[in-house]
């Protein structure tokens, strides 16, 4: 359900939810602007589309870094004769991002678990894509993903 409220500084519509993913920055301000005019039932709806939209986009930077990580591993077990320092840095840069977020966030870190099949098969198709390569699906262990370290060595 949308959440139209009066643009306090328009009179017209205002529709936070909308304005929520068009700019959090934005709707933020709004919400400052509507508290400073006391209009605090404008203002709460305001604050919970804001909070819904800012964990809607930690959620999708967790899944895009999840999927980045996986894409690079099932890359580094079916094309071994590419491995390089550019994909070891990486899935340790996917690592670290995903780390520090959980850190800033740790309210996401039941999400992996929530997020991991969808994450696993956008990787396979990703990876697949990329490389050329028809593998058969690749399912990779929290250890693999998380624990495993990768080496030019081996």
């Amino acid at each position: 359900m949308p959440a139209f409220k009066i643009n306090l500084n328009q009179g017209q519509p205002m529709n936070w939810q909308e304005l929520a993913m068009t700019s959090h920055y934005q709707t933020a301000v709004a919400i400052k602007n509507a508290l400073k005019q006391g209009h605090i039932t404008d203002s709460t709806t305001g604050i919970e589309e804001l909070i819904d939209a800012l964990s809607r986009s930690d959620k999708r930077a967790l899944r895009s870094q999840l999927t980045k990580l996986m894409m690079h591993i099932i890359k580094w077990q079916i094309q071994p004769e590419r491995r390089s320092r550019s994909w070891l840095a990486t899935i340790e840069n996917a690592r670290i991002e995903i780390e520090e977020l959980l850190e800033e966030e740790p309210h996401l870190k039941p999400q992996i678990s929530q997020l991991w099949d969808k994450c696993q098969n956008a990787a396979n198709r990703l990876a697949k894509q990329e490389t050329g390569i028809k593998h058969q699906f690749i399912k990779l262990t929290p250890e693999e993903v998380f624990k495993t370290e990768y080496s030019l060595d081996n």
